[in-house]
């Protein structure tokens, strides 16, 4: 057994410490949801007690304990930047002069049909600052593509070539492109570790817009090392290089809220922290031991492979006794996230299935508790969305079965306090408001005390102008979030499960596209607000922010999805983050890059299949494709996977005839892709394409050729 296996004991003071720490955190959470909750129980007293109101009392004590959780997360997470938290991974021990010579790490990038030129340059960038720091022997870097779009496979091929190239990078970047997509995301880290996981100590997870400074990751590196018990440290990214409105404030509530929220999270969960998929550093060996995922039994939805991972798997390691950090106070880590609306809500369909799914893994035998938690918060936050829903549909019941029946509504005095029945719901609607709104608060007050960060976000005015718009914003979008969440959740429930498609990271939305995503919300909000109106005017107005943010959908999403309203807030100083006013070096290198690498595509021929073309026609990406091939077949691993597909098979050679006689139009996309996973088939096609008479070639190859001649 090696030493990366071995059972390692739990360290006794950080245990005994995370013990009090849950319970002095989840404590303070439960009393104040015990407290309030009472007032509310003796609010619904006043007017008499029935089914109905007992429905809305549990729903209550629910939504405000997950309330009360986020604003425990921003109160401790505040008092604990102001004395400066030593129960952090970064301050166990002193790291940073540990050696790192015999701590060969992988950064790998998992893709799957996305923006090539983005995931090069970003991995350009990364590699780049990382050989400023004298470390690079000790890192390699992969790309592990799962893409499905032969297209997008040529172009992954060819700029990974040229990357190496330009960087002389041989041997310390590779990429692979898996046969079979089995298991999504974390079967790609699964193979790659199948294959090439021995090699390393540790591995870097990124996604695809993943971006990591060069001392970051040697600091990863060093704390593991100084570590030895601890399987995963993750990271928390910052949110960068957003230009549209919406985008612009998602980044401006991640960089100021977030630390005091992070903060507080790390307070109880120390040594039994979560993984978020990306952007963490991993041991390679009890990651390959014990986290190998099962199959949920039963069918999709709910079965089948888990797609969100990251949960279980930091939940597996824990299991094994192994630790998982959150390293929240190392700056360098970024990331991207979608430009709108509709997108974040697709992005929210995928995660909202997986985090379903541990519905089952909570009954997994020898979690933790703390892991559990994890997995019922991740759910619970989908969860929150249909059962705000239903209290707000279960309010209105109450105040319409009123007056339907036409009963009079006697109200008594209250049992805890003595005022009007108008004040007491006010007082707790005010409560409810001053616990949602204290983490922004306490993010604002935070401010004031680093004169530096104060400055990277504009101000504190600035700061404070941004932190109003972008309630406002949350007000008219929580709403929608909560009818997206409900769908989701009910469509799961009836067993329609979420394809696995690209995540769309750029581009407005139009007014077409939004009208057919928010129709159905703008007539909900129309219905609903008439409804309130007729049902009682004065409570029309109490619902005005819950339906506007429906009736209005449609402009809200397409003008929070433009660019020109995000960069006319810039210029007024609006949602400005440290990365915007200061920007790290690794950020500057990758936004020129891809300004050159814009150019340079409006320029371009952009034909349909033009990397199929590409890669028959054209000797270098021809040549970098079947090199590509013939390696992979060498591996007893894949070689059964070429088998399995078919390749070299008759029906290749068939399908590799009518290819030439009819075009890539007449194949299916599974077609394209058996024909360009044979290598033999590929170098024949190069060679015919070249010898044979222009009239024996579809139409389609004799246009292509002559484009490939002019370029």
């Amino acid at each position: 057994m090696s030493a990366d296996t071995k059972p390692i004991p739990r360290i006794i003071p950080i245990a005994k410490t995370r013990t009090r720490r849950l319970f002095v955190f989840y404590s303070a959470a439960l009393l104040l949801t015990g407290a309030v909750s009472l007032l509310f129980a003796d609010l619904l007293y006043r007017t008499g007690w029935s089914h109905s109101r007992t429905l809305l009392l549990i729903l209550f004590v629910i939504l405000f304990f997950l309330a009360s959780v986020g604003c425990m997360h921003g109160i401790f997470g505040f008092f604990l930047r102001r004395i400066s938290d030593r129960m952090r991974i970064t301050q166990l021990k002193d790291f940073r002069n540990a050696g790192i010579a015999d701590a060969s790490t992988a950064i790998v990038f998992p893709v799957f049909n996305e923006n090539v030129i983005r995931v090069c340059e970003g991995l350009r960038a990364v590699y780049e600052s990382l050989q400023k720091t004298g470390t690079l022997e000790h890192f390699d870097f992969f790309i592990l593509s799962d893409s499905t779009d032969p297209d997008k496979w040529v172009e992954e091929q060819r700029c990974w070539f040229d990357l190496v190239r330009e960087l002389d990078a041989l041997g310390k970047i590779y990429y692979r492109r898996r046969l079979d997509n089995e298991g999504r995301k974390s079967g790609n880290i699964r193979d790659f570790l199948n294959c090439w996981g021995r090699r390393y100590r540790y591995f870097i997870a990124c996604d695809a817009d993943s971006v990591m400074r060069g001392e970051t990751l040697v600091d990863l590196v060093k704390l593991m090392e100084t570590h030895p018990e601890v399987a995963l440290i993750q990271t928390v990214p910052g949110l960068v290089n957003a230009e549209t409105l919406f985008g612009r404030m998602q980044q401006f509530s991640n960089r100021l809220y977030g630390p005091v929220f992070i903060t507080g999270l790390n307070f109880w969960m120390l040594d039994m922290g979560n993984y978020w998929g990306h952007n963490a550093i991993i041991r390679a060996e009890p990651f390959m031991q014990f986290c190998d995922l099962p199959r949920l039994p039963g069918h999709k939805p709910f079965g089948g492979y888990i797609l969100s991972h990251d949960f279980v798997e930091a939940a597996l390691l824990l299991r094994e006794n192994r630790a998982v950090w959150l390293a929240y106070d190392l700056e360098g880590s970024y990331e991207e996230a979608p430009q709108g609306m509709i997108e974040n809500a697709q992005r929210d369909r995928r995660w909202c299935q997986g985090n379903l799914q541990h519905g089952l893994v909570l009954f997994f035998r020898g979690l933790r508790g703390v892991s559990r938690l994890h997995l019922l918060f991740g759910i619970m936050g989908y969860l929150a969305g249909p059962l705000w829903l239903a209290f707000l549909i279960t309010f209105n019941w109450i105040l319409w079965y009123q007056k339907h029946t036409g009963l009079s509504v006697i109200t008594m005095r209250g049992i805890l306090i003595d005022l009007s029945g108008t004040a007491h719901a006010l007082l707790i609607f005010i409560i409810c408001m001053t616990v949602l709104m204290i983490p922004k608060f306490l993010a604002l007050v935070d401010l004031l005390f680093d004169s530096r960060r104060r400055r990277a976000f504009g101000g504190l005015a600035r700061a404070g102008a941004g932190v109003v718009a972008e309630t406002v914003f949350s007000t008219l979008h929580a709403p929608l979030q909560m009818l997206w969440h409900t769908r989701f959740v009910v469509t799961n429930l009836l067993g329609v499960s979420v394809g696995w498609k690209t995540q769309k990271r750029e581009g407005s939305t139009t007014w077409t596209f939004a009208l057919r995503r928010h129709w159905g919300h703008m007539l909900i909000g129309i219905v609903w607000s008439v409804f309130l109106w007729a049902l009682k005017p004065s409570l029309f107005w109490w619902f005005t922010p819950v339906c506007a943010g429906m009736v209005f959908s449609v402009p809200l999403s397409v003008w929070t999805s433009r660019i020109a309203p995000g960069a006319r807030a810039r210029q007024l100083g609006l949602f400005l983050t440290p990365e915007e006013t200061e920007p790290p070096p690794e950020l500057i290198s990758l936004r020129a890059r891809l300004k050159i690498q814009e150019i340079i595509g409006q320029t371009a021929l952009h034909r349909k299949h033009a990397g199929v073309s590409e890669a028959v026609l054209d000797p270098y990406i021809n040549a970098i494709h079947v090199s590509l091939l013939r390696e992979k077949t060498s591996n007893p691993l894949y070689a059964e996977q070429f088998e399995m597909m078919g390749v070299g098979s008759a029906k290749t050679r068939l399908l590799v005839e009518k290819f030439l006689a009819e075009g890539p139009d007449k194949i299916t996309p599974d077609e394209r892709l058996l024909i360009m996973a044979d290598a033999n088939a590929m170098e024949w096609l190069h060679e015919q394409i070249w010898l044979r008479p222009g009239a024996t070639l579809a139409p389609w190859w004799r246009a292509a050729i002559q484009e490939y001649k002019q370029e």
